[in-house]
């Protein structure tokens, strides 16, 4: 197999949505995990609240 004959893994495929979901998934249970830690919510974390 050369590397002509490999697809790209960037655009709107499958790849990139099942870890765009799994990042996205990360992202909130951090977000939610800081906020019931601190007490503050995310935007008042980064001073915009």
């Amino acid at each position: 197999m050369s590397p002509e004959d490999i697809e790209p893994r960037y655009g709107f495929v499958n790849y990139a949505e099942i870890w765009n979901g799994r990042l996205a998934m990360l992202g909130i249970v951090i977000g939610l995990s800081t906020e019931l830690l601190t007490g503050q919510g995310i935007l008042g974390q980064i001073g915009f609240g």
